[in-house]
This record gives structure tokens, C-alpha cells and sequence, in this order.
């Protein structure tokens, strides 16, 4: 059973928020990617368009996530899925950093808002 210890976790950041990555192809999966991420208190998220499926669930703190242009306000044990093609934003508006479990298939994809595709290293 392949199991990811708190402590051999890869954590990267990007725009302000890190990412801490648990499965991915690297750790030994085929199909699935986990990671968390924390969004520091005041940050305001950069709108990317998701080319599969993301799936987002709250942990702490309280998060707007807007998904073609509908923002939601969500808060601990809050869930949200991005559909492929959607664009989506991350903020969190609060005073206080926000924790999310973020899950994805493997082959995962972003558009930046130039155009530029992103394969992001926390899913490889």
C-alpha cells in the first residue's frame, strides 16, 4: 500500500498560495492527484480556465471561489467542483490563511489568462 508520509510531501508555491503535493504519478498514482493548498489572508486568486475536472474541498478559513463567473463564498466542509473548461478564481477575502484538499485526474491541465498552458508540478 503506497503510502505518503507528512513529511516526504513536495510543497511549491505559485501567485501566493503553496501547494503540498500527496498523490500524484510521482508517489505512485495512475489515475488520481491530491494536494492541499493554503491561501494566505488577503489574497486575490489568479483566474485560470481548468481543461479537466477539479474538485475542492474546505478545510479552514473561508474562500470565494468563482467558476465562470458565479462566485461562492465557502467555508469549512464546504465542497465545489470546477467542470473541464470552466474558468475559475481563488480568493480568500478573510483575515485568516484558508486550507483546501484539491483533487484532480492525472493528465491535469491550466490556462493562465495569457494563453500560456501550465502542466502543474504538483500533479507529475
Amino acid at each position: 500500500m503506497p503510502v505518503i508520509r507528512a513529511a516526504d510531501a513536495v510543497t511549491r508555491e505559485m501567485h501566493g498560495t503553496r501547494f503540498t503535493s500527496y498523490i500524484r504519478p510521482g508517489t505512485g498514482s495512475t489515475e488520481l492527484c491530491v494536494w492541499q493548498i493554503q491561501v494566505p489572508a488577503g489574497l486575490k486568486g489568479v483566474p485560470h480556465k481548468v481543461l479537466r475536472e477539479e474538485a475542492f474541498v474546505i478545510i479552514a478559513g473561508v474562500v470565494t471561489l468563482t467558476i465562470d463567473g458565479q462566485p461562492e463564498e465557502l467555508r469549512a466542509g464546504d465542497a465545489a467542483l470546477a467542470p473541464a473548461g470552466s474558468t475559475i478564481n481563488l480568493d480568500n477575502n478573510g483575515t485568516e490563511a484558508a486550507t483546501l484538499v484539491v483533487t484532480v485526474p492525472v493528465g491535469f491541465q491550466g490556462e493562465l489568462p495569457d494563453g500560456t498552458v501550465i502542466n502543474p508540478p504538483w500533479t507529475s
